[in-house]
C-alpha cells in the first residue's frame, strides 16, 4: 500500500471510528436522562417491547433471505459465468468469493447500524418526554442527541464497511500485479456491499413502511373518526402498535435506507473515480470516502451547536444546525478538492470539483425548502386542500392527488440544473483521455451527488427526530401528563412531522442523483467487462420493451405495497372494533385494551407482506437480462442494453412516483393538522373529518411505498452492477 493511500484510508477509518465513539457518547448522554413518571415507563416500555420484537423477527426474515441470495451469488459468480479478460480477478472462485463476502457484509453491516439506531430511539422517547416537563431546550437537545446516534452510527458504519475492505483488499495484492494496478480493480470487487446494503434497506423500509402505516390507519379510522377519541388516546388498542410503527419505519427503515445511499453511492463514484485514474492516481477513488469522513466530523458539530429558547421556533434551531454542518461540508470540500485532485496537467480541475460539490450541496438545500413549500401549512398547496376539505372527502383527495402531481415539477427542474451544470463543470476541468477527450464529466456528477450526501448524518439526525418527538408526545398523552408538557410535546412534534417530510425530499433528491451516478457506474462495468462503450437504444423493439418494463415494475411495486398497508389495516380495524364491542369498558377507562393483539397483527401482517414486492424487484432485473440476451446477435451484448434501458427508464419513473407519493402524502397530513389548530371548524368539524379521510389515504403514499422507492431505485443499480457479468 503506497504512504498516501494509507493516509488517506487513514482518514477516512478514523474519522468513522470517531463517529462511533461520539455516537456512544451520545447515547450515554442521553441514556442518563431521566425517565418521568411510572405512568410514563409503563408506556415506553410496551414501545420498547413491541418495536424489539418486531425488528427480531424482521431481521430473522431477512436474514434467511440474505443468505439464498448470497449463495446464489457465490454459485453464478463460482460456476456458471464466463471469465474475461477484462475481469478484476481471473479465478472465477476467487471472484465469487470477494462480492458474496462483500454482500453479506454489506447486509450485515446495515442491519447492525439500523437495530442500533432504533434501539436508542425507542429508549430516547420516554426521556424527551421527562425532558419536556423540565423545559424546551432540554427536550429538543435530548431528541436530536438521540437521533444523531442513528445518523452517526449509519453513515459511519456504512463508510467504515467500504473503507475497511477497501483497506483489506489493498493488503491482498496479487503477486506480479502493482499496487496502483491493482487498486483500479478493488471498486469492482466490492460492488456487493452495496447490493447488501440495499437489498436488506428494502426490505427494512418496507416492512416497516407497512407495519407503521397499517396500524397508523387502523389507529385513526376507528379512535378519531368512528369513536371521536383523540390521537394517542390510551383507550385505543391500536395505539402502542403505531408508536411502535414509528420506530420501525422511520429510524429503522430510513437508517437502511440512507445507509445503503451511502454506501452504494460511494462505491458507484470510486468506479467513476478508476476512469480518472492516470490523472488523480489513487486520489480519485478514495475521494468520495474522505468527504463523507469529513462530513461525518461537520454533522457532530452541527447536532452540538442546536439549542433554543422557551418561546422560539424549535425548528429554526435545528435549520440552524442543518446549515452549521451545510457549512462545514464546504469548506472541507474545498481543503479536500483542493489537496487531492490537483494535477499539473490540469491545473484548475480541482476547482471544478470542488463546485460540483458546491452544487450538490445546493441541491439538498433546495430540496429542503422545496418540500417545506409544498408539506408545511404556512403555504398555498396545504392551504388548498385543507380549503377543498370544506366540501368532503372526494374534493379533499382530487387537492392532495393534485399537490403531489405538481410538486415532482420543481424538484425535477433542480436534479436537471444538478445534473448538468456538474457535468458541464467536470467536462471543463482539462481532464482528457490519451485520444484528446474530455472526460471529467461523470465524475463531476459523482462529486455533486458527495456534495449532497455530505450531510447525510446530520439529516437523519433530524428524521429520527421525527419519531422521538411523537413517541414523546403520545407517552404524554397516554400518561395524562399537565398541558403544559403536552404543548411542549406537541410543538416538537410538529417539528418532527416538517423533519420526517425534509428527509423524504433530501432522500428523493440523492436517490435521483445517485441513480445517474449508478447509472454511469453500471455503463463503465460493461465497458470493462467488454471492452466497449455501451449504447443505449430505445429505437429497438426489445430495448424499448426492457424500458416499458422498468416503469412498469415501479407501479407494480407502489401497488403492492399499498395493498399490504390495506389488508394489514383491514384486520387493525376490525380487531379494534372488536374490542370497543366486546368490552364497553375500554371506552368508559374501567378496562385496558388489549394492546399486543394489534402489534402482533401488524407485525405478522408486515412480515408476510414484505416478501412479494422485494422478491420482484430483485428477480425482475435478472430475468429481463437472462431472457433479453438471447434476441441479440454476436457482439452486440443486447441484454446488458436491455437491462440499462430498465434501469434507465425504471429510475426515470422511480423518481417521479416517490415524489408524488411522498410530497402528496405529507401534505395532506399537513392539512389535516392545520384544521386541528381551529382553521374551518377545527376537531370534530365536517372538513376535519375529510382531512382525516385524505390523512388516512395519504399514509402509505409517505411513509410505505414513497420511501420504499427510494430504495428500489438504488436496489435496481446495485443489482445490475454486481450482476452486470449475467447478461454479457
Amino acid at each position: 500500500m503506497t504512504q498516501t493511500q494509507s493516509s488517506l484510508l487513514t482518514v477516512v477509518i478514523g474519522a468513522s471510528a470517531l463517529a462511533l465513539i461520539f455516537a456512544v457518547f451520545l447515547a450515554r448522554w442521553v441514556l442518563s436522562r431521566g425517565r418521568g413518571t411510572p405512568e410514563m415507563q409503563k408506556i415506553s416500555n410496551a414501545i420498547q417491547q413491541g418495536a424489539e420484537a418486531y425488528l427480531a423477527r424482521q431481521y430473522k426474515t431477512i436474514g434467511l433471505l440474505s443468505l439464498v441470495v448470497a449463495a446464489l451469488l457465490g454459485i453464478g459468480y463460482g460456476y456458471f459465468r464466463h471469465t474475461t479478460a477484462n475481469d478484476p480477478v481471473q479465478d472465477p472462485k476467487t471472484f465469487a468469493l470477494y462480492v458474496t463476502a462483500s454482500f453479506l457484509l454489506g447486509a450485515l453491516s446495515s442491519g447492525v447500524a439500523g437495530y442500533v439506531g432504533m434501539w436508542v430511539s425507542i429508549r430516547t422517547n420516554i426521556r424527551v418526554a421527562a425532558a419536556a416537563m423540565n423545559s424546551l431546550n432540554d427536550a429538543l437537545q435530548t431528541a436530536l442527541r438521540g437521533g444523531a446516534v442513528s445518523g452517526l452510527f449509519t453513515v459511519a458504519m456504512s463508510l467504515l464497511g467500504v473503507g475497511g475492505l477497501f483497506a483489506a483488499l489493498s493488503a491482498m495484492t496479487p503477486a506480479g500485479m502493482d499496487q496502483a494496478q491493482w487498486s483500479q480493480h478493488i471498486p469492482f470487487l466490492i460492488v456487493g456491499y452495496g447490493f447488501g446494503a440495499s437489498f436488506v434497506a428494502l426490505f427494512a423500509q418496507l416492512g416497516g413502511g407497512i407495519y407503521t402505516k397499517a396500524a397508523d390507519v387502523g389507529a385513526d379510522l376507528v379512535g378519531k373518526v368512528e369513536a371521536g377519541i383523540p390521537e394517542d388516546d390510551p383507550r385505543n388498542p391500536a395505539v402502542i402498535a403505531d408508536l411502535v410503527g414509528d420506530n420501525v419505519g422511520d429510524c429503522a427503515g430510513r437508517g437502511a435506507d440512507l445507509f445503503e445511499s451511502t454506501a452504494a453511492e460511494n462505491i458507484g463514484a470510486m468506479i467513476l473515480g478508476v476512469l480518472l485514474f492516470k490523472s488523480f492516481g489513487v486520489n480519485g477513488i478514495l475521494f468520495p470516502l474522505v468527504i463523507m469522513a469529513l462530513g461525518l466530523l461537520c454533522s457532530i458539530v452541527g447536532v452540538m451547536v442546536v439549542k433554543t429558547k422557551e418561546d422560539a421556533d424549535p425548528m429554526k434551531a435545528l435549520n440552524f444546525g442543518y446549515y452549521v454542518t451545510a457549512a462545514l461540508v464546504t469548506v472541507m470540500f474545498f481543503f479536500a478538492s483542493k489537496t487531492l485532485l490537483q494535477v499539473p496537467t490540469a491545473p484548475d480541475a480541482w476547482v471544478h470539483f470542488f463546485f460540483c460539490g458546491v452544487i450538490g450541496i445546493v441541491t439538498s438545500v433546495a430540496f429542503v425548502f422545496i418540500t417545506q413549500y409544498y408539506t408545511e401549512y404556512r403555504y398555498r398547496p396545504v392551504l388548498s386542500i385543507a380549503e377543498a376539505s370544506q366540501t368532503g372527502p372526494a374534493t379533499n383527495i382530487i387537492a392532495g392527488l393534485a399537490v403531489g402531481m405538481e410538486s415532482t415539477v420543481l424538484p425535477v427542474i433542480t436534479i436537471g440544473i444538478a445534473i448538468i451544470a456538474s457535468y458541464s463543470l467536470g467536462q471543463s476541468s482539462g481532464l482528457v483521455n490519451d485520444a484528446g477527450e474530455a472526460i471529467g464529466g461523470l465524475f463531476g456528477t459523482a462529486v455533486a451527488t458527495m456534495g449532497m450526501l455530505g450531510t447525510a448524518g446530520y439529516i437523519l439526525a433530524m428524521d429520527v427526530f421525527g419519531p422521538i418527538t411523537d413517541n414523546a408526545g403520545g407517552i404524554v398523552e397516554m400518561s395524562r401528563q399537565p398541558e403544559s408538557v403536552r404543548d411542549k410535546t406537541d410543538r416538537l412534534d410538529s417539528v418532527g412531522n416538517t423533519t420526517k417530510a425534509l428527509t423524504k425530499g433530501y432522500a428523493i433528491g440523492s436517490a435521483a442523483l445517485a441513480a445517474f451516478l449508478l447509472f454511469s457506474a453500471y455503463l463503465d462495468e460493461v465497458r470493462n467487462l467488454t471492452g466497449q462503450t455501451l449504447h443505449v437504444d430505445l429505437s429497438k423493439p426489445v430495448v424499448f420493451v426492457a424500458g416499458l418494463l422498468g416503469a412498469m415494475l415501479v407501479f407494480w411495486f407502489s401497488s403492492l405495497a399499498m395493498t399490504a398497508v390495506r389488508k394489514a389495516a383491514s384486520s387493525v380495524i376490525t380487531e379494534v372494533r372488536r374490542q370497543f364491542k366486546e368490552r364497553p369498558g375500554i371506552m368508559q377507562g374501567t378496562e385496558d385494551p388489549d394492546y399486543a393483539a394489534c402489534v402482533d397483527i401488524v407485525t405478522v401482517g408486515a412480515l408476510k407482506a414484505m416478501v412479494l414486492p422485494g422478491a420482484l424487484v430483485v428477480l425482475f432485473p435478472i430475468v429481463v437480462g437472462v431472457v433479453f440476451k438471447r434476441f441479440g446477435g454476436p457482439g452486440e451484448y443486447i441484454g446488458a442494453e436491455s437491462v440499462a434501458a430498465l434501469l434507465m427508464v425504471g429510475t426515470i419513473t422511480g423518481i417521479l412516483m416517490a415524489g408524488f407519493l411522498n410530497n402528496g402524502g405529507g401534505a395532506w397530513d399537513n392539512a389535516k393538522k392545520y384544521i386541528e389548530t381551529g382553521a374551518y371548524g377545527g376537531k370534530r368539524s365536517e372538513a376535519h373529518k375529510a382531512a382525516v379521510v385524505g390523512d388516512t389515504v395519504g399514509d402509505p403514499f409517505k411513509d410505505t411505498a414513497g420511501p420504499s422507492l427510494h430504495v428500489l431505485i438504488k436496489l435496481l443499480s446495485t443489482i445490475t452492477l454486481v450482476l452486470a457479468p449475467l447478461f454479457i
